[in-house]
């Protein structure tokens, strides 16, 4: 094999993955081009949108910067794989149900990072939702119809 290339294996929105990656492809050259998956989309290319975040072992990264190649043996989960069984993440609902979208580019990142933040705190105020999604822009201004989605989706997972 080309020493420019590697094979890795991990789990892939709860599926076992392998991939062929040249050590310089991030996560999501390797998501699009070997998965076809383009729920994580390169916008800034900088780290500073959100627009690219992934799952890696429960936690948010920027897939932008994160080199393919250390997703070895990871679980990684995307936008794609929320909803694997048919059945809507309760983020996702509340989105719909606020109209936290309009062009919908930052959506993925966002539901992604709120996700994590519900899972350390389930309940939280208008300043920990603010200072969580600080790295994740929206260009269209939804942040109050996300900040209503945070809050009812905070509420559908106390209720189930």
């Amino acid at each position: 094999m080309d020493a420019q290339l590697k094979s890795i294996r991990f789990t892939l929105n709860g599926a076992p993955a392998s991939a062929t990656v040249a050590t310089h492809h991030t996560v999501v050259e390797m998501l699009q081009e070997q998965f076809g998956l383009f729920g994580a989309r390169e916008s800034c290319a900088q780290g500073l949108c959100g627009c690219c975040t992934v799952q890696v072992d429960g936690t948010a990264m920027t897939g932008c910067l994160t080199l393919a190649a250390l997703l070895d043996g990871a679980d990684v989960v995307t936008i794609e794989g929320l909803d694997a069984d048919g059945t809507l993440d309760p983020v996702q609902e509340a989105f719909i149900e606020t109209g936290a979208f309009q062009c919908g580019f930052c959506t993925s990142g966002m539901i992604l990072m709120i996700r994590q933040l519900l899972d350390a705190d389930p309940d939280p105020d208008d300043g920990a939702i603010r200072d969580y999604l600080s790295g994740n822009l929206c260009r269209c201004a939804a942040y109050p119809e996300i900040l209503k989605a945070v809050k009812l989706a905070a509420k559908k997972r106390a209720a189930a």
